[in-house]
């Protein structure tokens, strides 16, 4: 197992250990709407026993226009804290496919102070797939206080991005699609050019899990490096709206790059301004 993140937790070690008092369970699954998937529905019908949905929608920041915004943290505790989930608990993250959305909860977790955050390997399908328990039941939650610590400097804002790209400090790690960041593919959401920033390097999330489990460290490393990602260097990671840019995170965080931080307006911001540059075609190496 020592090829394997430290931050992702496999089905049987989550089963062995479900009910234990300090562990919380999030079902963090969101999909885009022209899936017609019902997030919070399809956890309603079915989840992990003692699993409450983290809705991905209400926990943005309702001042922003962008989607999914980090919120500010003391809305963020506030919600966590009606979870039932407290700074000292063991907290395990999953979504419906795996690798998708869930680094995305396990990041703002881990941003606004809680320490024990973990992603469950593999997901809820494959969860449900293999047998393992699953639930109806509404979860019961016992009154908690989540106190955050905001990790602000984890956090790339729309000004330092521009800094970022006219200076090159940092690499920038793309999660889209690999027609998405060329600039072949239209961008599922509106108003957006097509392309990706200048001198970003494209790590499709999809890249980095196999089935919905994270690859191993060897693998994780290897397709960093085949995209053009220096893990010597300081990094930021970016996506459409904020969300799997996180899984680039979770493979940096695995492979112990801790100089990284996440975009999260992403190309819902970057792409819907009028001057900033965009390229188009293959990153340069």
């Amino acid at each position: 197992m020592a090829d394997k993140s430290a931050f992702v937790v496999s089905p049987d070690w989550l089963q062995e250990r479900l009910g234990q008092p300090g562990l919380s369970i999030l079902d963090a699954s969101w999909y885009f709407p022209f899936l017609n998937r019902d997030a919070e529905g399809e956890y309603k019908a079915a989840h992990i026993p003692g699993a409450v949905f983290f809705d991905h929608e209400k926990l943005s920041d309702p001042d922003s226009s962008l989607p999914h915004t980090l919120p500010k943290p003391e809305a963020f505790a506030a919600a966590v804290s009606s979870m039932g989930i407290t700074n000292s608990d063991t907290i395990v993250v999953y979504d419906g496919p795996g690798m998708n959305t869930s680094p995305r909860v396990w990041w703002m977790l881990r941003v606004m102070g809680a320490k024990n955050v973990f992603v469950l390997d593999g997901g809820f399908d494959n969860w449900k797939n293999d047998g393992r328990p699953v639930t109806s039941e509404v979860t019961k939650i016992a009154p908690s206080a989540f106190i955050a610590d905001f990790q602000a400097d984890k956090v790339a804002s729309f000004a330092d991005m521009r800094g970022i790209v006219d200076t090159g400090s940092r690499q920038i790690a793309d999660a889209r699609a690999a027609g998405r960041f060329v600039g072949k593919d239209p961008e599922p959401r509106a108003g957006l050019r097509s392309g990706h920033m200048p001198g970003a390097r494209n790590v499709p999330s999809s890249t980095l899990a196999d089935k919905g489990y994270l690859k191993n460290l060897t693998d994780l490393r290897q397709v960093l490096d085949e995209a053009g990602v220096d893990l010597s260097r300081p990094l930021v990671t970016s996506c459409g709206s904020g969300i799997t840019a996180a899984v680039i995170t979770l493979a940096l965080e695995s492979l112990g790059h801790r100089n990284n931080i996440l975009y999260d307006g992403s190309w819902s911001e970057w792409g819907a301004h009028a001057d900033t540059p965009v390229a188009t075609g293959e990153a340069e190496q």
